[in-house]
């Protein structure tokens, strides 16, 4: 997993200029990472970039080492943990809000969902997929739906979408990747 020093240094990143005013966070950079190792095609370290930036532009020096570093290393762990069949265990803040760090999370995945909606739901069934997708879906915050707001508002119903996730992101792994 990544250090306390490699997050510090990915944040560095994400919050520099120019793009630092659309970047994700951390917790919304494991979210991106995570998709990408659950769905149904891996995504290029610049594609990871660009989703968690938001922008198009890179630094002109190209996409920092440290960036690829955590990429990759995040990737190898997430997908050993998924090929050993270990529940994926999702950041949690040291200190603040862990329900915001959740929604950050879910935000940075659900993003990554809707950039390749049509892949996620032409690989594998449409109804599955979208039942997988509910917990991530409903904490995400992007949504105004009535149904997510009356879940988001209730901590006994926020918990257990929360607790969901780790059986979701399993299924939705074995769905695009276990052979028939």
């Amino acid at each position: 997993m990544l250090s306390n020093s490699d997050i510090e240094a990915l944040e560095d990143i994400l919050f520099a200029d120019p793009w630092g005013d659309d970047a994700l966070d951390f917790f919304g950079f494991h979210g991106v990472v995570c998709a990408s190792v659950v769905g149904p095609a891996e995504l290029s370290v610049e594609t990871v970039f660009r989703l968690v930036t938001g922008t198009d532009k890179t630094p002109g020096g190209g996409i920092p080492d440290i960036f690829r570093q955590c990429v990759t290393r995040l990737t190898a762990d997430l997908t050993k943990a998924l090929d050993m069949g270990q529940a994926l265990e999702l950041p949690e803040p040291e200190d603040g809000d862990p329900m915001n760090a959740l929604e950050n999370w879910c935000a940075g995945f659900v993003d990554t969902f809707l950039e390749y909606e049509d892949e996620w739901l032409d690989a594998a069934g449409e109804e599955e997929t979208a039942d997988l997708m509910v917990p991530m879906l409903t904490l995400s915050g992007l949504f105004d739906d009535e149904d997510f707001q009356n879940v988001r508002n209730s901590e006994k119903l926020s918990r257990q979408m929360a607790d969901a996730i780790p059986d979701s992101l399993t299924d939705l792994y074995l769905l695009f990747h276990a052979p028939d």
